[in-house]
């Protein structure tokens, strides 16, 4: 439950900070004081988005801080699963605006995403404002309060999965159609392009390899000019091997009066072995080099025909050419065995729509089941809310199967035993409205056990003894281990709260400023007796007001 709030520097509070409490409590306040700011700082706490123009006038940053108690709700795993401590006697979500448009999200000082803030806040606590009666137009709105009450949300799930697979498996079905259907509008021409790659007999590497052959070919009389000098000068009678070994000679000749000639007769002979070798390799290279125009014209014509295909395909290699190949290939077994893989993605997804059929009836059955028990927990609520005569029906009908099943739901109303049962949001007043989505909140909070519950004047259009009624649902709410706040402009309702927040606006030399305080015993009955009677309070009112603090005590 909410147990304070602190709110700095948002549109007319300076600051507030206000301790709140377990049970059934009421804000009461004259319009335009700044109740609906309240809740504006607290839509903010709950993941709204943040606008700059919210900030207090002539302030820099604006503080919204709130203190939960969710000892009695498990929620750690959504914790754990966003990296967030969690501290279940006093968790504490702070909101921060700049002037400058900035916000940052805090829980138990671990900045968080929007997101993240969002999610906490829809299992931390509802504000039924009296826009929210607009859903009872919506079928999705109405679908859901059936699936909360069917309590079912593995069900949910298991389909939502199977059908997701099913909507995956039909667009692939369809994009197989529209590729082969393509493809065979095209075939000929697919099937000129692969036998065009086909037999130019492309080999990867080749390209690298007859570039290097056409570049020898082509300096072929430079190599051999080349070689032709090199093996004379080292080959011939003058050559230096021929030089070499007369050196050798002349060292041996004084070895045995010059001992240090061994040791360079030795080296000498080492580098004549190497340097005959070389010699004997320059030799076989002249010998092996010939200038042949023929094959220099056939690798030019070759490289000539590879160069074209990749600038006719668009290809850097003859690597992406040999790819384009085998991709034309694919497509034209693709269109040959088209029918074929049609046939098995058309049984995938017969297989599928089964299954999503069969998950979407056990739906439909726990959804019927939960209808009956939405109609007589319905009529049992409204029926003291000063409908006697009302009639409350749930319609399931089949729908094609979507994301939440086969089954379509319209919330069916009548007040009286004349009217036929025709759709709610068409046919109520606005206080029968406010009644059928009060009893609607009560029912859900007991399902989903929502921390805390406000309503936002959802007292609107009615008056006397079903507001008296419309109080009793909320302190029964509020008695079941729950917190219920309701902002009202009624005193029947504002006396049954046990505990009375008053918010009012003063001039001050600073602007315009809200305030909002938790009213004693004497306050409260003041504030009821000005309810009851207006600005002019009298001796009468006082004790009308008294009176019914009295028996809501009892």
């Amino acid at each position: 439950m909410l147990k304070q709030l602190y709110i700095k520097n948002f549109a007319l509070i300076d600051e507030l900070d206000i301790e709140l409490h377990e049970g059934f409590s009421v804000i009461t306040g004259e319009t335009g004081a700044g109740k609906s700011i309240i809740l504006g700082a607290i839509g903010l706490l709950l993941g709204q988005r943040a606008d700059s123009k919210a900030l207090k006038t002539g302030s820099d940053k604006c503080v919204i801080e709130a203190h939960f108690d969710l000892s009695r709700y498990d929620m750690q795993p959504l914790f754990d699963e966003n990296g967030i401590d969690y501290d279940a006697a006093d968790t504490i979500i702070r909101r921060e605006l700049t002037a400058a448009g900035k916000s940052r999200a805090f829980v138990n000082d671990t900045p968080v995403a929007l997101s993240v803030l969002k999610d906490l806040g829809e299992q931390l606590m509802d504000i039924h404002s009296q826009h929210q009666n607009l859903l009872l137009s919506k079928q999705d709105f109405q679908l859901s309060v059936v699936d909360i009450i069917a309590q079912d949300q593995d069900g949910l799930e298991r389909y939502q999965q199977i059908y997701s697979q099913l909507q995956e498996a039909s667009s692939r079905l369809q994009q197989l159609k529209s590729d082969i259907e393509r493809n065979r509008q095209q075939q000929d021409f697919l099937q000129f392009q692969y036998e065009e790659l086909a037999n130019a007999r492309l080999t990867d590497g080749e390209q690298e390899e007859l570039e290097q052959q056409s570049d020898l070919l082509t300096h072929a009389e430079d190599i051999k000019t080349a070689l032709y000098a090199a093996d004379n000068a080292l080959g011939s009678e003058q050559g230096a091997v021929a030089q070499l070994k007369q050196a050798i000679g002349s060292l041996s000749a004084v070895s045995r009066v010059l001992p240090k000639s061994d040791e360079l007769t030795s080296r000498l002979q080492s580098c004549h072995i190497e340097l005959k070798d070389i010699s004997e390799e320059v030799s076989r290279l002249l010998e092996d080099t010939d200038f042949d125009p023929a094959e220099l014209d056939n690798i030019n014509t070759r490289l000539d025909r590879l160069y074209e295909l990749q600038k006719k395909y668009h290809a850097e290699s003859v690597a992406q050419l040999i790819l384009q190949r085998d991709t034309l290939q694919q497509q034209l077994q693709d269109i040959e065995n088209g029918d074929e893989a049609v046939g098995e993605q058309e049984a995938l997804c017969r297989q599928l729509t089964e299954r999503c059929q069969q998950q979407a009836d056990i739906l439909t059955k726990q959804r019927v089941k939960a209808a009956k028990e939405i109609e007589r927990q319905m009529q049992q609520r409204l029926v003291p809310l000063g409908m006697p005569n009302i009639r409350f029906s749930v319609s399931i009908t089949t729908c094609p199967l979507c994301r939440s099943g086969q089954d379509s739901v319209s919330f069916l109303f009548s007040a009286n035993t004349s009217t036929p049962l025709q759709p709610v949001a068409q046919v109520a007043s606005g206080g029968e409205i406010a009644r059928v989505m009060l009893s609607l909140k009560a029912m859900i909070s007991g399902a989903v056990k929502l921390p805390t519950i406000i309503f936002d004047e959802i007292d609107t259009g009615v008056s006397g003894k079903t507001a008296e009624q419309m109080a009793a649902l909320m302190s029964e709410m509020g008695a079941n281990g729950r917190q219920v706040i309701s902002i009202t402009h009624l005193p029947q309702i504002a006396a049954m709260g046990s505990h009375h927040y008053r918010v009012t606006k003063e001039e001050t030399a600073q602007g315009t400023m809200s305030r909002m305080t938790e009213l004693t015993a004497d306050e409260r009955v003041s504030e009821i007796a000005q309810m009851v009677s207006g600005s002019a309070v009298s001796a009468a009112a006082i004790e009308n007001a008294k009176e019914l603090l009295r028996i809501n005590e009892k």
